[in-house]
């Protein structure tokens, strides 16, 4: 388990590389692009609402699996082709009247750095850019990215 601030209210995630393995298949015969997400992070998503918890995805791409999630859990704070992830978790956090202490992000890459080094607890996952490893007081997850990640930090929030 995870050694988590137990004042978290929020968990924001990124998409590619922590609910998904990162690997898109692209059709050769459609405009099809198929991403995989595990049951465990859907049901870590569901446990922590059921918990109280808000939570929230913010994504450097749009795609239309992120929008069957938030339909899925009626979640108010998606944004989707998102450049710079701190504006957009800063304006979260105001929206809820949150202090970065109360934030959990999830990200892996380059472009969830400033949002990690901002959010009070910062989690990544094994397969992350070496750079977002190095980051002081990164948290890594055991489980791999789309393999339950998510749902290690949701589960480390209950202990």
């Amino acid at each position: 388990m995870l050694q988590l601030n137990k004042n978290i209210k929020l968990i924001v995630t990124d998409f590619d590389g922590v609910l998904t393995d990162g690997y898109v298949f692209y059709s050769s015969v459609s405009d099809e692009e198929i991403k995989k997400i595990s049951f465990k992070d859907i049901m870590g998503m569901s446990l922590a609402i059921k918990n109280g918890y808000k939570v929230a995805i913010i994504s450097g791409e749009k795609n239309k699996i992120i929008d069957k999630l938030a339909n899925k859990f009626c979640l108010e704070d998606v944004h989707q082709g998102i450049k710079d992830k701190l504006a957009s978790l800063q304006s979260i956090a105001e929206k809820h009247k949150l202090s970065s202490e109360e934030i959990c992000f999830i990200g892996d890459d380059i472009n969830d750095i400033s949002a990690l080094e901002w959010a009070g607890t910062a989690i990544t996952v094994p397969e992350a850019n070496y750079k977002v490893k190095n980051i002081a007081n990164i948290i890594i997850t055991d489980a791999s990215a789309g393999n339950g990640a998510f749902r290690e930090v949701v589960d480390s929030l209950f202990q």
